[in-house]
Formats: C-alpha cells, structure tokens, sequence
C-alpha cells in the first residue's frame, strides 16, 4: 500500500538591502524509486531564476538556480505530490534467512561501497568504542536487528536539542555533549555502523509526522536527517535513531551523499556592499492527500 503525500517546503533569505544572489544548488526533488514515486513536483523562486538540472556523483537531482537581477529577499518554494510505498526489511520475502552478524561484504560490494566504509573521523575511534561498549550492550546476531538496536540505543542515551547554526556535530563532539539534532544523531550513527564494518550515507529528507514512530515525533516542520546503512542481501535500509523508526513511510527520502556537509538543501552565497544578511526562516508541511 501507498501513502500518497504532499510536501510544502518554504525558505525565505532577508538581508538589509538588495544585493547580487550568486548561483545556489537545490538539492529538493528526490528521484523515482520502487519506494517513492513524484508524481507532481513544483519549484517557485523570487526573484525570478533560471533553472540548469543535472544528477550529482550520487545520483541525486540537482537544480542551480542563476540570478539577473539583485534582491533583498531570496524565497524558495518547493511542493512535491509523493507516493510513498514502504516494506518491513525484518520480513524477508520468500522466508529465507536473514544476513547474520558478524558478516562480510562480498570482493564486488566491497569495491562499490568503499566510498561509505570506514570512518569520516579516524579520531573519533577511541571516544566511539569506549561509548559502544558501555551503551551498546544489545548486540543481536543478525545485521538488521543489530542496526535497529544500535539506533534504539542512540535514541534512549542521547538528548535531542534544535540548532540553529549550520554544520553538523562530529560524533566525538555529539558523543562527549550527550546531546545533538537529527544530523548529529545521523552522523553518530553513520560513524558507529562503520565501526563495526557497515556501509553508511548519509541521506536528508521530510518527516511524515503522522507516520513516524512512538511518543511525539522529532523533526517535523523542517528538513530532517538520518542515515541508510548497506546490509548483504537487503540493500540499502534506512534507521533514524531521532524518532526510532526503522524504514517506514514516515521518512521521505529526498537525496544520499557519503556526508552530511554534501546533503544541504539549499546552498548559495551573495555578495554586496555593506550587506547585512537579516535572517533565515524555513517551513514545512508535509499532509497526507487523496
């Protein structure tokens, strides 16, 4: 079954006067899958843009956006009609066994997934053991219930807070804060599943706040971040420790990249004398639809 979905995305950019806006990417339409369908996708900017699209090394779709004319404000609306069909990766399809833990990726996988093996921040080693081995003491034998519960553990040991600024926490940083955002818990994830030999990327997308998972959920009304980690057998499965979701339709997939600096939905930069930039505001809403 389908969750058909629609997806208002606004992001307003003020500054003091108008000033020349230089190229941004928009990284806001996610691409056709088994999983997820666009069946409409609309795309609204002031001042008025020209549009180049292209695919990334990763795959996703990208648009830039080139200005003719100064402004004061930057407004960027994005509304996608989705269907979202979601399967439960602890079912097998046929009943045939699942991939074990510990396992090993085969000569082949091992090649395509070397760019998402091994950890971002080699520094990070020390403070991650040590952490795993006093949290994570639920270790199951199998590889997706391992992952689900190393992204249980995330969720009950880590506090969540909101943050403004750009970037996202090393895990080392989220780790000795016991405290962070989606990203940062994404992140943390990320490095964690690497550790113990995964293939993780990162990936950023919406919340479906109704269909997400138990007690009030974390992410809705903005972008939102978790992470899909290659299993043998399964694929590519997603785990988002901010809300303790295994897959599901509540997460709606718009790009992956191999980090989180890669995956910014909007990203740009404008130049101007003596401009002052005023102020962010980003909404979203995302309802289900007929």
């Amino acid at each position: 079954m389908a969750r058909r979905l629609r997806v208002l995305h606004r992001t307003e950019y003020k500054y003091d006067r108008k000033v020349v806006l230089n190229p941004h990417k928009l990284m806001l339409r996610p691409r056709d899958g088994h999983d997820l369908w666009v069946d409409e996708a609309f795309l609204s900017i002031q001042p008025v843009a020209k549009l180049h699209w292209y695919f990334d090394t990763f795959g996703n779709s990208i648009a830039e956006a080139t200005f003719s004319r100064e402004s004061d404000v930057l407004v960027i609306e994005s509304e996608l009609v989705l269907r979202r069909y979601a399967g439960d990766p602890l079912v097998r399809a046929g009943g045939g066994p699942a991939c074990p833990y510990p396992f090993a990726y085969t000569d082949e996988d091992a090649r395509d997934l070397s760019p998402y093996l091994g950890l971002h921040n080699p520094g990070d080693a020390g403070a991650l053991d040590q952490w795993l081995n006093t949290h994570f003491t639920d270790r199951p034998g199998s590889a997706v219930p391992f992952l689900r519960s190393l992204c249980h553990t995330i969720h009950r040991v880590m506090g969540y807070s909101s943050r403004e600024e750009m970037g996202t926490q090393t895990a080392g940083q989220t780790i000795a804060k016991a405290r962070g955002t989606c990203r940062d818990f994404a992140f943390l994830f990320m490095e964690a599943t690497r550790r113990f030999g995964f293939a993780a990327r990162f990936v950023t997308g919406y919340l479906n706040d109704a269909g997400s998972g138990d007690g009030a959920p974390v992410g809705g009304g903005a972008t939102h971040a978790w992470a899909d980690v290659f299993v043998p057998g399964e694929g590519w499965i997603e785990f988002d420790p901010t809300n303790r979701l295994t897959a599901g339709s509540a997460l709606i997939r718009v790009a992956t990249t191999r980090t989180p600096a890669q995956a910014s939905p909007i990203s740009g930069s404008y130049h101007g004398a003596g401009a002052v930039f005023l102020g962010l505001t980003v909404s979203v809403s995302v309802t289900e639809v007929d």
